[in-house]
């Protein structure tokens, strides 16, 4: 590559990087996904559109797309369960990447056949789908098209490897972000709980944890599920309460002495 295109990847990465690192919701993360894939358009050459999908739990979601068109193909490849966005996050090569050459033409309209006449449809000849990240639950591709056949090199590759790269990172850390919330969340909802037994049975804080936990284990329902119940239906006036079966919490027999 080339000392000016050099930079130019540069900028695009540090642009990217900021926002990145300047995001404050989940708002904000949409618009650094949004950042990075046009970056990605507008940097690796041949690129001409772009966007990412996401596959949790055979559920795939387009996000970010860089037009309407890019929207549509990514809804046809998810409607059709076909397309080099979804071998790249179900059965991806060792280095991730899926390029499909020419749609118009085998071996690519062949591997890909229902996709194939929608994207050639929509103007796009050939496509590059590279692995954003594996955790299990959830999968994800950078998607790049190109309205040339046979358009990515190995200096495309390379390049939209390292904005999948950046997005795989911006999405891993929003889903942990999202657990730490949760758990936060749960510690409270916990807390408020053990407040309650504590006022209503004169416990102490750890006697009041044991019997959140022997209500759990006696009812079958997860620790946070038996506190959010206590919290939000046993304190609430009669009228207003859910309905819910109710959950036996109260102290065991004091143990002889």
């Amino acid at each position: 590559m080339s000392s000016g295109h050099d930079a130019e990847l540069v900028s695009a990465l540090q642009s990217a990087a900021k926002s990145l690192i300047e995001r404050r919701s989940i708002d904000d993360m949409e618009h650094a996904l949004g950042q990075i894939v046009l970056a990605a358009v507008e940097t690796v050459p041949g690129a001409a559109a772009g966007g990412i999908s996401t596959t949790t739990d055979g559920r795939i979601e387009s996000r970010s797309p860089s037009g309407d068109d890019v929207l549509h193909l990514d809804q046809r490849q998810a409607e059709l369960h076909e397309g080099p966005c979804i071998t790249a996050s179900e059965e991806p090569p060792d280095d991730g990447v899926v390029i499909a050459e020419d749609l118009s033409n085998d071996p690519d309209a062949a591997r890909w056949p229902r996709f194939a006449p929608h994207a050639v449809e929509s103007g796009y000849l050939s496509m590059m789908s590279t692995q954003l990240s594996f955790d299990g639950r959830t999968r994800s591709a950078l998607n790049l098209y190109s309205r040339r056949a046979g358009t990515f090199s190995e200096a495309a590759r390379t390049l939209a490897g390292l904005f999948a790269a950046q997005a795989g990172l911006l999405l891993y850390g929003a889903a942990h972000a999202e657990h730490l919330t949760q758990a936060v969340d749960n510690r409270d909802v916990i807390g408020q709980a053990k407040g309650i037994l504590m006022e209503r049975y004169t416990v102490d804080a750890e006697q009041a944890f044991q019997m959140l936990v022997s209500s759990s284990q006696a009812t079958n329902v997860r620790l946070v599920n038996v506190a959010r119940w206590l919290t939000t239906d046993v304190g609430r006036p009669p009228a207003a309460r859910t309905g819910r079966p109710s959950i036996d919490i109260r102290p065991g027999p004091t143990p002889k002495r």
